[in-house]
């Protein structure tokens, strides 16, 4: 992987090109690009840069820095070719916990894009076997082992491992899992994810919930391999159960 910022600029530039110009042709991809860097402008005024700290609470209760306000402008630079970094409410990450009918402690947590690591902390506050979170941007995932360390004061961090690469390239391990995804990837790379995660399910068939987070892309999920149970449809979230064949398929 890319370790330094113009390496990492230009793989995430050349990949996302390549995605837009072909569903888009270069025409659109170029207007899109445009549209992209003055949003990225407009977003790094003081202003603009003051509004983002509006998401502390959180980080002041558990002494951490997961918010979207202390992201350096060349992560925010990457996140136009990835997805920009969001953490997760906390009020609203437990209502989605609480929306599983399953035994926590069965379940190995993975968050796809985990950025500064909230959604992991929060995440150890349930007794899941495992928690994993898979990070591209090196920045993002440093502060996430930081925030983890500090964490690690109570004993649930220590079930927290993080880890920094592509997650097209993660792969899924052969446990029950709970996958959790708030957009971390443009419908590309989602689609590589989910490919993956339909693969390793034919080859270990196992209890698999998938929770996502403002769910834009929806439609890649329901377009691939994996045959999903929507179990909970919200304007915030939708929450999909993995389902063998002899299950019956149906939504609500």
């Amino acid at each position: 992987m890319p370790s330094n910022f113009l390496e990492q600029l230009w793989a995430a530039l050349g990949g996302w090109w390549r995605e837009q110009a072909h569903a888009r042709g270069a025409l659109g991809a170029g207007s899109l690009l445009l549209r992209e860097l003055w949003g990225f402008v407009r977003q790094s005024t003081p202003a603009e840069r003051r509004q983002r700290y509006g998401d502390m609470d959180y980080d002041w209760e558990q002494r951490v820095n997961t918010t979207s306000g202390a992201v350096s402008w060349r992560a925010r630079f990457l996140g136009i070719f990835h997805s920009p970094y969001q953490p997760t409410e906390p009020v609203l990450f437990r209502e989605m916990m609480g929306a599983l009918p399953i035994d926590f402690r069965e379940f190995t947590f993975i968050d796809i894009g985990s950025g500064k690591g909230r959604t992991l902390l929060m995440a150890s506050e349930y007794p899941f076997q495992k928690i994993v979170g898979v990070e591209l941007i090196a920045e993002l995932h440093r502060a996430a082992e930081e925030n983890v360390a500090r964490y690690r004061h109570s004993q649930e961090g220590a079930r927290i491992e993080t880890r920094c690469m592509d997650a097209r390239e993660f792969a899924f391990p052969e446990a029950p899992l709970v996958v959790y995804l708030f957009n971390p990837l443009p419908e590309a790379g989602l689609r590589l994810v989910m490919r993956n995660l339909a693969e390793s399910w034919k080859k270990a068939p196992r209890p698999v919930w998938i929770v996502y987070h403002n769910p834009v892309l929806e439609g890649v999920l329901m377009q691939s391999s994996l045959r999903l149970l929507k179990v909970v449809s919200k304007p915030e979230y939708s929450v999909y159960r993995m389902i063998s064949g002899q299950d019956t398929l149906s939504r609500r």
